[in-house]
Protein backbone atom coordinates (compact mmCIF):
# COMPACT_ATOMS: atom_id res chain seq x y z
CA UNK A 1 0.00 0.00 0.00
CA UNK A 2 2.72 2.37 1.04
CA UNK A 3 6.81 2.41 -0.28
CA UNK A 4 9.17 4.84 1.15
CA UNK A 5 12.14 4.15 -1.27
CA UNK A 6 15.86 5.81 -0.17
CA UNK A 7 18.21 7.58 -2.19
CA UNK A 8 21.12 9.20 -1.62
CA UNK A 9 23.87 6.35 0.28
CA UNK A 10 27.28 6.01 -0.45
CA UNK A 11 31.09 6.46 0.74
CA UNK A 12 32.53 9.64 1.40
CA UNK A 13 35.86 10.77 3.58
CA UNK A 14 35.64 11.69 7.13
CA UNK A 15 34.69 15.19 7.69
CA UNK A 16 32.83 14.56 3.95
CA UNK A 17 28.99 15.51 3.53
CA UNK A 18 26.16 13.42 2.08
CA UNK A 19 22.33 14.10 1.68
CA UNK A 20 20.03 10.78 1.59
CA UNK A 21 16.05 10.88 0.75
CA UNK A 22 13.49 8.93 0.78
CA UNK A 23 10.06 9.28 -1.09
CA UNK A 24 6.97 8.04 -0.08
CA UNK A 25 4.13 6.51 -2.34
CA UNK A 26 1.05 4.73 -2.82
CA UNK A 27 -1.97 5.16 -0.91
CA UNK A 28 -1.17 7.93 1.03
CA UNK A 29 -3.80 10.04 3.31
CA UNK A 30 -1.45 11.65 5.62
CA UNK A 31 1.89 10.93 7.07
CA UNK A 32 2.41 12.09 10.32
CA UNK A 33 6.30 11.90 11.46
CA UNK A 34 9.27 10.90 9.65
CA UNK A 35 12.15 9.81 10.74
CA UNK A 36 15.95 8.09 10.24
CA UNK A 37 17.38 5.16 11.39
CA UNK A 38 20.12 3.19 11.26
CA UNK A 39 22.08 0.15 12.11
CA UNK A 40 25.99 -0.75 11.82
CA UNK A 41 27.34 -4.17 11.60
CA UNK A 42 26.47 -5.95 14.61
CA UNK A 43 24.92 -3.02 16.26
CA UNK A 44 21.25 -2.79 17.29
CA UNK A 45 18.86 -0.33 14.80
CA UNK A 46 19.21 3.00 16.66
CA UNK A 47 17.34 6.00 16.31
CA UNK A 48 19.07 9.01 14.16
CA UNK A 49 16.07 12.04 13.56
CA UNK A 50 12.65 12.56 13.39
CA UNK A 51 10.55 15.33 12.11
CA UNK A 52 6.49 15.58 12.87
CA UNK A 53 4.48 17.08 10.57
CA UNK A 54 4.99 20.35 11.73
CA UNK A 55 8.36 20.43 11.55
CA UNK A 56 9.39 19.74 15.00
CA UNK A 57 12.86 17.68 14.99
CA UNK A 58 14.40 15.45 17.65
CA UNK A 59 18.10 14.25 17.19
CA UNK A 60 20.28 11.16 18.68
CA UNK A 61 22.99 12.87 21.01
CA UNK A 62 25.78 11.57 18.83
CA UNK A 63 24.22 13.55 15.47
CA UNK A 64 23.33 16.52 17.01
CA UNK A 65 25.09 19.64 15.19
CA UNK A 66 26.05 17.57 12.34
CA UNK A 67 23.20 16.12 10.92
CA UNK A 68 19.65 17.93 9.72
CA UNK A 69 16.48 16.61 8.62
CA UNK A 70 13.63 17.83 6.72
CA UNK A 71 10.74 17.06 4.99
CA UNK A 72 8.69 18.35 1.88
CA UNK A 73 4.98 17.36 2.98
CA UNK A 74 4.21 18.45 -0.74
CA UNK A 75 6.61 15.62 -2.13
CA UNK A 76 5.74 13.17 0.97
CA UNK A 77 10.23 13.10 1.36
CA UNK A 78 11.94 13.27 4.04
CA UNK A 79 16.13 13.97 4.21
CA UNK A 80 19.05 13.97 6.15
CA UNK A 81 21.80 16.25 5.35
CA UNK A 82 24.92 14.56 7.28
CA UNK A 83 27.56 17.10 7.72
CA UNK A 84 31.19 16.04 9.28
CA UNK A 85 30.71 12.72 9.10
CA UNK A 86 32.74 10.36 11.32
CA UNK A 87 33.88 6.39 10.28
CA UNK A 88 31.35 5.68 13.56
CA UNK A 89 28.61 6.84 11.23
CA UNK A 90 28.92 3.78 9.24
CA UNK A 91 26.19 2.18 8.60
CA UNK A 92 22.61 1.56 6.57
CA UNK A 93 20.40 4.14 7.28
CA UNK A 94 16.37 3.51 7.58
CA UNK A 95 13.72 5.86 6.76
CA UNK A 96 10.58 5.29 8.33
CA UNK A 97 7.52 7.15 8.45
CA UNK A 98 4.01 6.96 10.23
CA UNK A 99 1.45 6.65 7.50
CA UNK A 100 -2.54 7.20 7.38
CA UNK A 101 -4.20 5.56 4.81
CA UNK A 102 -7.57 7.00 5.56
CA UNK A 103 -8.99 9.39 7.05
CA UNK A 104 -10.83 7.31 9.27
CA UNK A 105 -7.60 4.95 9.87
CA UNK A 106 -4.63 5.14 12.53
CA UNK A 107 -0.94 6.03 11.34
CA UNK A 108 0.75 2.64 10.74
CA UNK A 109 4.60 2.50 10.48
CA UNK A 110 6.42 1.96 7.19
CA UNK A 111 9.89 1.28 6.42
CA UNK A 112 12.72 2.04 3.48
CA UNK A 113 14.58 -0.82 2.56
CA UNK A 114 17.63 0.64 4.03
CA UNK A 115 20.64 2.98 1.80
CA UNK A 116 24.40 2.03 3.06
CA UNK A 117 26.66 4.69 4.30
CA UNK A 118 30.33 3.94 4.93
CA UNK A 119 32.36 6.69 5.92
CA UNK A 120 36.11 5.97 5.53
CA UNK A 121 38.96 7.31 7.81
Amino acid sequence: QVQLVESGGGLVQAGGSLRVSCAASGRIYSINAMGWYRQAPGKQRELVATITSGGSTNYADSVKGRFTISRDNAKNTVYLQMNSLKPEDTAVYYCNANVRTRATSLGYDYWGQGTPVTVSS
